[in-house]
């Protein structure tokens, strides 16, 4: 057991996330979301919701000023709920919205792919890795 560390946080997920470099993207996903097809390494996490994992991940991983999280652009306006609170999980009010097909070919970049439980739909979210910086 690590002290500081959040209990969803672990070992293989852990070391997904630190061997990710400036920019590299994670994406947290729904249970609808096909990520074994997309082809990123697969972390599943099933008994847990995408915005509960999102708010884990943040505790460890900064974001790229330059890069705002992206969502899967659902058409509906306004929005589904659900991402508003993966904005509010990840600490930021600014996203981009990215077309269904464009955000798979997205997502074929992440360096891991953390796949939930989550039953919402449109409940993904991509975010990029920032710096690590010294006391930070």
């Amino acid at each position: 057991m690590l002290l500081n560390i959040h209990p969803l946080l672990t070992g293989d997920l852990l070391k997904a996330l630190d061997d990710m470099g400036h920019s590299d993207l994670v994406l947290l996903a729904d249970a609808n979301f096909p990520a074994h097809r997309i082809g990123p390494p697969v972390v599943e996490v099933p008994g847990i919701d995408v915005v509960t994992m999102t708010a884990a991940v943040r505790t460890v991983l900064p974001l790229d000023d330059a890069t705002p999280p992206a969502l899967m652009d659902s058409g509906l306006t306004p929005r589904p709920a659900v991402q508003d609170e993966l904005l509010a999980a990840a600490g930021t009010t600014q996203s981009r919205l990215v077309d269904r097909w464009e955000y798979y070919e997205l997502a074929r970049r992440a360096a891991v792919i953390i796949s939930t439980g989550e039953q919402r739909v449109w409940a993904n979210v991509l975010l990029a890795k920032g710096l690590c910086l010294p006391g930070a």
